[in-house]
């Protein structure tokens, strides 16, 4: 409803589902234009947004000029084949994030930008992915699917506890959405259970709504009412019909069932094959459109994972981030490789004109520029056309915007969800250049 609040009574609603009602006498307002809604031809826009602690290299995490021949510093080489497709923003902070000035008070709100709790109480804010899974979840079998690649820690440091450090998506201020680090667990997540929200009749939704509704309007109205249910009952069978003889057109999922075998269960204890194996799963929960909104948090921040098959195995993660060795930046361009074989297999999977990867925004962000704390302008990268929305080879720089706040980034990434919010966390303007 974009220009006024309508009377709960003009439209009928249940889980993640809103009908327009037809005109009645009983009513008194009637009417409202719709949000255009996308044809149903194209695939839908799906957000992934990957974390890795500590920040980088503080010599190397830079970008110059724009477009297919940007310069881009040794930290971002793995996305050099990506540079006229992704978007390098720099500038961007998250004030309430410099209070603390520690890891866990960095990160707990990065995709929030609430105030955060200290002296161990949870309290943080819902993260972006949730707020966008709230709303267009119901649309696929997850709302959304949270994936780490290194276990959460419940301890508390310097009076912030480590749950904070630990996660990045949030369900409510006090609760971290559950974390799966299983890629056997998160695989069965996908297809273990076959039974999708999608699937529910968009009248048994509103039935509820829908009776209460008929004892506030008079007889001639409840016959109207009658007859537009019956007439969206008999929509819905034909299409269900059509369906099961093969005759629906339009935009369907690349995949109907997994490509990959079933993980081993347990822990992997090679980080390789279990970052490797975490991506495979985001890009399988997107070409078969069981989620369209992902959170891959590749370590913790504060995270004290080694790294043995760079030949860096004598210092963990948490410590060398403070080093800006050689060694670091292997770290960092591991983690970037990461999202460069996300692109890379999204990018081969054709979605009618545009791949998967035009249809997606890939971000991967940190809570702190580099591993000396600094997050009064934080690390952001994105790959991906947002579904045509999103131009690439862009280089943005907002420090010397007053209005700098992270949270911009998120109102626009949520708007291209097509979730539109005025405000959120600290801010009031999405970020219009992206």
């Amino acid at each position: 409803m974009t220009r006024h609040q309508l009377s709960r009574r003009t439209m009928l609603r249940g889980l993640g589902v809103s009908m327009a009602l037809p005109w009645m006498e009983s009513l008194a307002v009637w009417g409202d234009e719709t949000p255009a809604r996308q044809p149903a031809s194209e695939a839908p826009t799906r957000m992934a947004i990957l974390f890795s602690g500590c920040g980088y290299h503080r010599n190397e995490w830079w970008a110059k000029g724009s477009g297919p021949n940007m310069e881009l510093g040794r930290v971002l080489h793995p996305l050099n084949e990506f540079r006229d497709r992704m978007v390098f923003i720099s500038g961007l902070y998250n004030a309430e994030a410099l209070k603390g000035n520690i890891h866990s008070s960095q990160t707990g709100n990065l995709l929030s930008g609430a105030p955060l709790a200290s002296g161990g109480t949870i309290r943080s804010g819902t993260s972006v992915d949730q707020v966008v899974a709230q709303r267009i979840g119901h649309q696929t079998k997850l709302s959304s699917l949270v994936l780490g690649c290194e276990k959460a820690n419940p301890s508390v440091h310097k009076n912030y506890s480590m749950l904070y450090s630990s996660h990045i998506s949030w369900s409510s201020p006090t609760t971290p959405t559950p974390l799966e680090v299983y890629p056997a667990l998160a695989f069965d997540q996908l297809f273990k259970d076959t039974s999708q929200k999608g699937d529910q009749s968009v009248l048994d939704a509103v039935l509820a709504d829908a009776n209460d509704l008929r004892r506030g309007i008079s007889q001639s109205d409840q016959q109207k009412l009658d007859e537009y249910l019956n007439s969206v009952r008999e929509v819905e069978q034909r299409i269900q019909r059509a369906g099961q003889r093969g005759e629906l057109q339009g935009w369907r999922p690349t995949l109907t069932g997994p490509n990959m075998k079933r993980p081993q269960d347990g822990y992997p204890q090679d980080i390789v094959e279990h970052m490797r194996l975490m991506c495979d799963i985001l890009v399988l929960a997107f070409q078969t459109d069981t989620t369209r909104v992902c959170t891959l948090k590749l370590n913790n921040d504060h995270g004290t994972l080694r790294f043995p098959h760079l030949g860096v195995d004598y210092m963990i993660h948490h410590l060398l981030s403070h080093t800006d060795t050689d060694d670091w930046l292997k770290v960092n361009q591991f983690f970037l490789e990461q999202v460069a074989y996300i692109a890379r297999k999204m990018d081969s999977i054709q979605e009618g004109e545009r791949t998967l990867l035009d249809n997606s925004m890939v971000m991967l962000c940190s809570s702190m520029l580099n591993g000396h704390h600094d997050a009064t302008k934080l690390p952001v990268v994105m790959v991906g056309g947002g579904g045509g929305q999103i131009k690439g080879g862009q280089n943005l720089d907002y420090l010397g915007n007053s209005n700098r706040q992270m949270c911009r980034l998120y109102l626009s990434m949520m708007s291209k969800m097509g979730v539109q919010l005025e405000t959120f966390g600290d801010a009031t303007e999405p970020i219009a250049e992206l």
